[in-house]
């Protein structure tokens, strides 16, 4: 997001306002409103979440839901813990 801010704002550049009479560079949201593209990080989410809504609908027998549901048994790893699919849906 701020690679493309960055971007976005040496592509559009700044611009003159007449009633304080100085360039004004643009701020994130005006970047947004130049630029009308969908936000991939929330798109991303909507397609993930649309995703388990499907796995959740398919039932016990289906295996994409026993591995979204089901927990897995065993020895726990030493350190900090594998980011799971299912943490990045909310």
């Amino acid at each position: 997001m701020v690679f493309e801010n960055r971007v976005l704002r040496k592509i559009f550049g700044p611009k003159w306002d007449l009633v304080k009479g100085q360039w004004i560079i643009p701020h994130n949201e005006n970047l947004n409103d130049l630029y009308l593209s969908p936000n991939i990080i929330r798109m991303s989410k909507s397609r993930r979440m649309r995703w388990a809504g499907h796995v959740v609908g398919m039932g016990d027998s289906r295996d994409a839901y026993g591995v979204l549901v089901e927990r897995t048994e065993g020895k726990k790893q030493l350190g900090r813990p594998r980011r799971r699919w299912e943490d990045s849906l909310f």
